[in-house]
């Protein structure tokens, strides 16, 4: 390994987000989810849940759009809401559902630097009443346009985006790992590197 590769390496397990989570449920389109996989890399998301209840697990991903994503990030599939709505709740303080409801706040309103899960529900139906009990609020990405919907890997490209806002703010890139430092050796060693650099 280069020098050069060695410090990309680093540099990106530094700028980790452990306390950034994306959970996706009954995505039906794995195109859809492979786009999502490429901007939780970029925004520094090292755990994606997927939740299939309502339909097949996916045998693969959109390749076009994820093949360079998948080998970065850690995935965990389940197709049983409670184990995974379970585990979520270990890793995070809190829980946010894109749902519009009577209590939905806007994105904007949210504090995304703390330690959350950010759910995002099917394309037509979204979140299921059952994933959303586990859900410690629900937000939309206001909208002024007359189709008040958005494609889910844009919806979630700018929720995440936005939690890359205010967290840079708030110093979460600031150089300094925030992954626990097993899991950095961990990943630094699947992803090819021999020791720290």
């Amino acid at each position: 390994m280069t020098p050069e590769r060695a410090a990309k390496i680093k540099r990106v397990l530094n700028h980790r987000q452990p306390g950034l989570v994306m959970v996706m449920e009954n995505v039906h389109d794995p195109h859809n989810i492979s786009a999502v996989l490429r901007t939780c890399d970029a925004v520094g998301v090292q755990d994606v849940f997927i939740l299939n209840t309502m339909i097949p697990r996916h045998k693969k991903f959109g390749k076009t759009s994820s093949a360079s994503a998948l080998g970065w990030l850690r995935l965990h599939e389940y197709d049983n809401t409670e184990a995974c709505m379970t585990e979520v709740k270990k890793r995070c303080d809190k829980i946010y559902a894109t749902h519009l409801g009577v209590q939905s706040h806007s994105l904007y309103d949210l504090n995304l630097t703390e330690n959350i899960a950010l759910v995002f529900g099917n394309e037509h139906a979204g979140v299921t009443e059952e994933c959303l009990k586990y859900c410690d609020g629900n937000f939309i990405i206001p909208q002024v346009g007359m189709v008040q919907s958005l494609n889910i890997s844009v919806a979630c490209a700018i929720t995440l985006y936005e939690a890359f806002r205010q967290r840079n703010l708030n110093g979460a890139y600031d150089g300094n790992p925030k992954l626990p430092e097993g899991q950095w050796k961990e990943l630094a060693e699947k992803w090819g590197m021999a020791e720290e650099g």
